[in-house]
């Protein structure tokens, strides 16, 4: 299938996932996450790929949101809570979507990762990062909360409580050693040995019994214990729909 805003290349038993909109830092417009949501449904049914990597076009993983795109599309009026949240699932949906799949999914982060892109690195099972890569859980910045896209549930397992209420409540951009550090990536390799890297890794997968990979992420989504991570969606959702309404509004 042709993509616009994506591209994806199979290597037997490898799948590599590629954002891209490098002039724009591979930020997610509305025509990219019909795109996701459309690849991400096929790969529920996929077989053949064991382990998927996800990476960006150019200098970019993510910059998140297409703001230019999203002021745009602002309604007369503001966006009302219902338009509001529904235009949110829409963007949220992703990140279900890449939990839900069966492969593994490896996150070859090798530049900015804002906002969306922030979640998409976290919604990733495995994260490696170039130096040049730069995190912010940017969300708060704009205006809205903090929490958004899974970040409350996937942030908090990955660095620990106080390490996730740090960035979250104050969109502070980090870097690629920071996140090494807080436990967000598990290495920073050169970036020309990134994809290299996380190619080594995803053989290692594939080459494990197929079975065996699906039942261990589905066992890792169920185990971490507290609220699910579709609760927190729906959680963030909410407050994101009073948020963005608020914002929008004349005089808000």
């Amino acid at each position: 299938m042709e993509y616009k805003t994506i591209m994806y290349e199979s290597r037997g038993p490898v799948g590599v996932l590629t954002l891209s909109r490098p002039e724009c830092l591979n930020a997610v417009n509305q025509a990219m996450s019909r795109e996701l949501r459309r690849f991400l449904l096929e790969r529920l049914d996929d077989l053949e790929t064991r382990v998927l990597i996800m990476t960006g076009a150019g200098r970019g993983f993510c910059a998140g949101l297409d703001m230019k795109e999203t002021m745009a599309e602002i309604p007369p009026g503001g966006y009302r809570p219902k338009l509001a949240y529904e235009r949110q699932r829409a963007f949220s949906e992703l990140i279900l979507l890449l939990r839900r799949i069966p492969q593994p999914i490896i996150g070859a982060v090798n530049g900015a990762a804002a906002g969306a892109g922030f979640s998409f690195a976290l919604a990733c099972d495995v994260r490696l990062a170039a130096p040049e890569a730069k995190f912010s859980a940017a969300y708060i910045n704009i205006g809205v909360g903090g929490a958004d896209m899974g970040s409350s549930w996937l942030f908090p397992r990955a660095v620990g409580t106080a390490n996730a209420s740090r960035y979250l409540m104050t969109g502070d951009l980090f870097d690629a050693n920071e996140a090494l550090r807080i436990g967000m990536v598990q290495a920073v390799l050169a970036k020309d040995k990134l994809m290299e890297e996380a190619g080594k890794m995803a053989s290692v997968m594939a080459g494990k019994s197929p079975l065996g990979l699906r039942v261990t992420k589905e066992a890792i989504n169920r185990n971490t214990g507290g609220m699910t991570l579709e609760d927190a969606i729906l959680f963030e959702d909410r407050n994101q729909a009073m948020c963005i309404s608020q914002l929008t509004a004349p005089g808000g």
